[in-house]
């Protein structure tokens, strides 16, 4: 039996309407890796989780008997023994290094529609690719590992400020019918101020992001009203992330049920298991078992069809 297709036009429509939320995992930015290895010494693509896991745990002599592919158990390890600067440094080595945004970057730095998008990842792959196209967008970035300086506040970068401002999650305000915004989860890398770089990525780290949902003080609040008006397009996360369930199921269960009927949110996302498969349905998100590179192919065709969405042309902002 042929594996079900998305339904490309009307993911385009809504998407050029500003009416879908897409969420990044790591899949997103590993979809053009191909049959790269990641070297951490000489980098040419990004790594996986566990990737850097290995990595970070033989910098340190990680326990030989715990799993050094868990990232959150590693880095939690590196940030006790080494510190938390020597952390960041790290993982600023890691993700800062020069690499390419992926079509799936390029493809949502070519909407114009204002939309909010949401990632875990801690590169700068999707900046990159709205700059290229001179799209204006502001960012909003969470935190977590400089609490002490930043309090319970978002970091706020308006579209051409040279700092942030610092806001509660409650009181951030920007107008998201006119503005498109990457709002970066997780943390991120900053590659002018070390300082005010952020990681949710130790097991503190993650503990303390699922409490502050649970105090909704995580996710800025006009966000969470735009999750009951929006469809979400999940594109590279797998289930078997027991923090991204943690995080997919607060969002679920904050929704009215209304919006969770009328309307459907999507997944790609290559060999999913059975349980991946089930965990999703259950969450009322249909999954498509392809490539991303494949989806997105198919989709700026539809775009560019349908909306006049023109292939790539990067341009010097």
């Amino acid at each position: 039996m042929p594996a079900l297709a998305p339904p490309y036009e009307e993911i385009a429509d809504l998407l050029a309407q500003g009416q879908v939320i897409p969420v990044l995992g790591a899949g997103a930015s590993l979809s053009e890796r191909g049959d790269q290895v990641w070297d951490g010494d000489r980098p040419a693509c990004l790594p996986t989780a566990a990737e850097l896991g290995r990595y970070l745990a033989a910098r340190v002599s990680f326990p030989p008997d715990e799993a050094a592919t868990d990232l959150a158990k590693v880095a939690q390890y590196f940030n006790i023994v080494v510190g938390r600067l020597r952390l960041r440094q790290r993982l600023h080595t890691v993700f800062a290094a020069d690499f390419a945004p992926a079509s799936i970057h390029h493809l949502l730095a070519r909407i114009e529609a204002p939309m909010l998008l949401i990632t875990t990842n801690y590169d700068d792959l999707l900046e990159q690719a709205f700059r290229s196209q001179g799209r204006a967008f502001d960012l909003v970035i969470h935190p977590t590992d400089n609490n002490e300086e930043w309090g319970a506040a978002v970091a706020y970068w308006r579209h051409g400020a040279a700092t942030p401002e610092f806001v509660s999650p409650k009181r951030l305000q920007i107008d998201l019918s006119s503005t498109t915004v990457i709002y970066k989860m997780h943390g991120s890398i900053d590659r002018q101020e070390l300082q005010r770089e952020a990681y949710v990525i130790t097991e503190d780290d993650y503990a303390e992001f699922l409490v502050r949902m649970a105090k909704q003080t995580a996710i800025p609040a006009i966000f969470a009203e735009l999750f009951g008006r929006r469809h979400f397009l999940f594109l590279g996360y797998s289930l078997s992330d027991w923090n991204f369930r943690v995080i997919l199921s607060k969002i679920e269960r904050d929704l009215p049920r209304t919006a969770r009927e009328e309307l459907p949110s999507w997944s790609i996302q290559q060999r999913p298991s059975q349980l991946e498969q089930e965990l999703w349905e259950r969450r009322g998100v249909t999954i498509y078992d392809l490539p991303i590179k494949a989806f997105v192919e198919e989709l700026e065709r539809v775009l560019e069809r349908d909306h006049g969405v023109v292939p790539p042309g990067p341009v010097s902002v």
